[in-house]
């Protein structure tokens, strides 16, 4: 069976010699001066170009080893790029006995020299996820885009794309900016040539390259510096665990195990506790952590160290060419911990201020502090991972907010959630949010009840961690994710034919503008409060089935914000006097929603309700 498996693996991967150049491709295509590693690993793919012989002859550069792989079509040269390498082009020379010589022209671009140009993503920040698919057609002329497989455009179907693009999104930073968003994140935005539903962009078939139906390369690079001039950071979505089947190497392999072979097609189980339990099988390992997302997924061997280099330069490549200010981790738990660790070492290495984390979608406090950095769950290993995508406090406020009250259910769920946050090295770091791209809609979640709405909003706008709001929840935007396409619905107002415009006060309802304007005064309030910004938490036991936190800066006891949480049907008082460790000192609060100014010895906590107090 398995020499059947390698045969037809060998005629699938190199069937395509007579129809590839000479010299297709190297990658990356160009590179910087002054990195922080000064080797740097070129892909050349050309048919037989492993036949050939190559020179390079430029100042600071050096060739160390041309490396030869399986599929005579690849070579893989290390070069060492030294300090004092300057800025410049300078010919690759390919030669082969009988044949005509091959030059490739390769450039050295000049390293950013200004200190805070990749900014990071802190608390300080509220992410604003979209797909741009489905936000905003900025530009009709790629909705169509010559020799893609998926060259067709209909909004009928949540299957097929949309047409949105980087220039609609583009359009609409001021619309963000006013909500009160600091940070933009777009699924990836990478060219997916895939025959169906490529408009998700986690199906890549080049790393290298902007769909060519969002935009160029050129036009996402002006795309985050549109951003930085509008005092909004920029997050880029990348996968490490897959591609999509019609990636262009995944047509001409370079090598046997740059994927995770099996003898017949094995689907990762999808379970990620056999990567941290101590009991588990290696079999069970293996197959979370090797089997296949899904068939159309191939699943790449981030063991292999052609690969491990490959998907990290094409990530150091894409941050100092564009200046991005962070990383989302697609699929983190599928990935090799070893590559990932020293992946996240090397990009920190080069940008410092760098933000990265995680998507964990898993079901405890500790399977989501396994995963990040510190070995504080006893694992023996340090991921270097900063932070996550915080499902499980996802999961509580829907408890908080939909489950009746018991000892850990309810409410209580929120407060036990919190109170394990000594198992990470810093729960600051992570992402907190109410829904996604991949899951129900917040607003169908709370059965469209406005009050639980904006007791979650709420929530996440005054919690630790960095909040992210999925786009439309603004707006009240729902849908089950029975499928997903359901929760990707168009942001109207983003297509000239649209009959409504959302983004504009008078294209709305009075419901969706009351949401909208909850979510603006909260939001940018936040950026006002250095409390919400920067400071601790301190959460108190829910008695009488009221939550109550605090946030506040450690030696200044101005600006501290008080959360109550009441979704009880019954008007509540409170009695302050519990709370004197925050509270000594403090006679009045203003209530920032109202601006009314309130005694705060006794509080009246309307039903249904969430009080956001700034402590005076």
């Amino acid at each position: 069976m398995k020499k059947i498996f390698i045969i037809l693996f060998l005629l699938i991967s190199y069937a395509g010699f007579a129809q590839i150049p000479d010299l297709e491709r190297i990658e990356p295509m160009f590179w910087f001066t002054k990195m922080h590693n000064p080797k740097l690993q070129l892909l050349v793919h050309g048919k037989d170009i492993a036949n050939h012989q190559v020179k390079i002859n430029y100042p600071g550069v050096t060739l160390t080893k041309v490396n030869k792989v399986e599929n005579p079509n690849y070579l893989f040269l290390d070069l060492l790029v030294s300090k004092s390498a300057k800025a410049g082009k300078f010919t690759i020379d390919f030669t082969a006995k009988g044949k005509k010589s091959l030059t490739y022209s390769y450039q050295l671009k000049e390293k950013s020299s200004s200190p805070n140009r990749i900014q990071g993503v802190t608390q300080k920040d509220f992410i604003y996820l979209l797909m741009p698919d489905r936000f905003s057609n900025g530009d009709k002329s790629n909705d169509v885009v010559k020799d893609l497989k998926e060259s067709s455009v209909n909004r009928d179907s949540m299957y097929y794309r949309h047409g949105g693009d980087i220039q609609g999104v583009i359009n609409h930073l001021d619309y963000l900016k006013g909500l009160g968003v600091t940070t933009v994140w777009m699924t990836p935005e990478i060219e997916n040539d895939m025959p169906l539903a490529s408009y998700h962009g986690y199906a890549v078939t080049d790393h290298y390259k902007i769909d060519p139906r969002f935009g160029t390369n050129e036009l996402y690079k002006k795309y985050v510096e549109e951003c930085h001039v509008k005092g909004l950071k920029v997050i880029k979505d990348i996968v490490h665990n897959h591609i999509g089947s019609n990636h262009w190497f995944y047509n001409d392999l370079p090598m046997k195990n740059w994927l995770n072979q099996w003898p017949v097609y094995t689907q990762t189980s999808y379970r990620d506790q056999p990567v941290m339990d101590p009991h588990a099988s290696e079999a069970d390992k293996k197959k979370m952590l090797d089997g296949w997302f899904v068939p159309t997924m191939p699943d790449l061997n981030q063991r292999n160290p052609y690969v491990e280099n490959y998907l990290t330069q094409n990530h150091i490549w894409w941050i100092e060419y564009a200046g991005i200010d962070g990383l989302r981790l697609d699929t983190y738990p599928y990935n090799d911990e070893d590559f990932m660790a020293d992946w996240e070492q090397k990009l920190k290495a080069e940008f410092p201020h760098l933000s990265i984390f995680g998507e964990t979608l898993v079901s405890t406090v500790a399977s989501q502090a396994f995963f990040t950095g510190g070995n504080t769950v006893n694992r023996g290993f340090d991921t270097h991972l900063p932070g996550i995508t915080d499902a499980v406090l996802k999961d509580a406020i829907y408890e908080g907010l939909n489950g009746k009250t018991g000892w850990t259910d309810g409410i209580n769920r929120i407060y036990a959630t919190m109170a394990q946050d000594f198992l990470y090295k810093d729960p600051n770091q992570n992402c907190i949010f109410l829904d996604n791209h991949d899951m129900s809609r917040f607003y169908s979640m709370v059965n469209e009840d406005f009050d639980r709405y904006k007791m979650g909003m709420t929530m996440l706008l005054t919690m630790r961690g960095i909040p992210q709001m999925y786009y439309g929840t603004e707006i009240l935007m729902k849908n089950y994710s029975n499928p997903d396409g359901l929760v990707r619905s168009d942001f109207l107002g983003g297509w000239v034919t649209d009959s409504v415009n959302k983004f504009v006060e008078k294209g709305r309802t009075v419901k969706e503008n009351e949401a909208f304007t909850f979510v603006k005064t909260l939001a940018n309030y936040r950026q006002k409060n250095e409390a919400l910004q920067n400071g601790k938490l301190m959460q108190y036991i829910p008695e009488n089935d009221l939550y109550v936190y605090f946030r506040y800066m450690a030696n200044n006891p101005k600006g501290t914000v008080m959360v109550v949480i009441n979704n009880t049907d019954k008007d509540k008082s409170l009695d302050t006097k519990r709370f004197a460790e925050r509270t000594k000192g403090i006679i009045k609060a203003k209530d920032i929603f109202s601006g009314k100014e309130m005694g705060i010895s006794e509080l009246q906590i309307p039903k249904k309700s969430a009080m956001v107090l700034e402590l005076n």
